[in-house]
């Protein structure tokens, strides 16, 4: 897939259902129930991979959790999509209409990520002396 990012992703493991798509044009497709695994995030959208035919251009509501007490309550666009094995695809989807204010949920992500992963490599360096 070619690189069109316009912010950092980063890593997440979460797992959603969408229930409805919409369209500008007030189009619905109601009662999907489409499961989804979110595998990242950045300030600007989603990545996630589903067994499901989902269509370019639709929306729908998404209640993302990253800490254990920020949850966004945010309208995701799906921009693309390619074929991955197995029936599954992975899905690129952009935040419509994101207040700028909440990049802290990001940026405090990003910081836990982080310091999480110098932890690990502590260990790991201290486990093979």
């Amino acid at each position: 897939m070619q690189e069109r990012r316009r912010a950092k992703r980063m890593p997440v493991k979460l797992s959603l259902e969408i229930s409805n798509l919409y369209k500008q044009d007030n189009e619905q497709v109601r009662n999907i129930n489409a499961p989804i695994e979110v595998v990242n995030i950045s300030k600007t959208g989603i990545g996630f991979q589903s067994e499901s035919e989902l269509p370019i251009g639709y929306y729908f509501n998404a209640n993302i959790n990253l800490n254990e007490g920020d949850t966004l309550h945010c309208v995701v666009k799906i921009i693309r999509s390619q074929p991955l094995e197995e029936n599954r695809k992975i899905y690129g989807c952009e935040f419509v209409g994101m207040a700028a204010i909440l990049s802290y949920i990001f940026d405090e992500y990003d910081r836990k990520i982080t310091e999480e992963s110098e932890m690990d490599k502590k260990i790991e360096e201290s486990h093979s002396v």
